[in-house]
């Protein structure tokens, strides 16, 4: 479950926030009153949404916003005249704030972060320099020996990966094996 960090200069509407979301189901929120604390508390999550006041004690929104780390997104809650100047990429609710307002908001971008989480939790790990050799070398080898092309040797080492159920790299091995054992 991603953080929920509120970081207002005034602790009391930073409560008040808080207590808002929590009656609506974020339980995982934490209220600051500056932008320092907000980054200390930032760096103890892998997640989350900053909701954040235009001017801070020590910084302004934009210069925390800089600061957030990639799976941490912003929610910025100004004055209307603050909130339209305010940068594009940076979600914004004005003041006076409407409950419902804030909540869906909260909740689209927590939504969207998930989706983002899972996507990038589906994409390969990218394989060690030693691991992408092992491939290399059984390419080459199946290229020179077989008179396959690059790609037709690539494809090789995935369909015997696929059919025995086992990684690229341990096919890749395999196939290094059993050519120099030949040899």
């Amino acid at each position: 479950m991603s953080i929920i960090i509120i970081v207002l200069p005034k602790p009391e509407d930073a409560k008040k926030i808080r207590k808002i979301l929590i009656q609506h189901g974020y339980e995982n929120t934490v209220a600051c009153t500056t932008a320092a604390q907000a980054l200390i508390e930032v760096n103890k999550h892998p997640a989350g949404l900053v909701i954040s006041g235009y001017k801070l004690p020590d910084m302004y929104y934009r210069e925390l916003a800089d600061s957030l780390p990639r799976f941490f997104e912003m929610l910025l809650i100004g004055s209307a005249n603050l909130v339209s100047s305010a940068e594009s990429g940076i979600m914004a609710v004005t003041m006076p704030i409407r409950i419902y307002e804030l909540v869906n908001t909260v909740e689209m971008q927590l939504y969207q972060l998930e989706r983002r989480l899972k996507k990038e939790k589906k994409k390969p790990k990218p394989r060690s320099q030693r691991d992408q050799n092992y491939i290399t070398n059984a390419k080459l080898l199946l290229m020179d020996r077989n008179h396959l092309t690059e790609e037709e040797a690539y494809r090789y080492i995935q369909k015997c990966s696929m059919d025995s159920a086992t990684s690229m790299v341990e096919t890749a091995q395999m196939i290094l094996t059993l050519i120099y054992d030949e040899v």
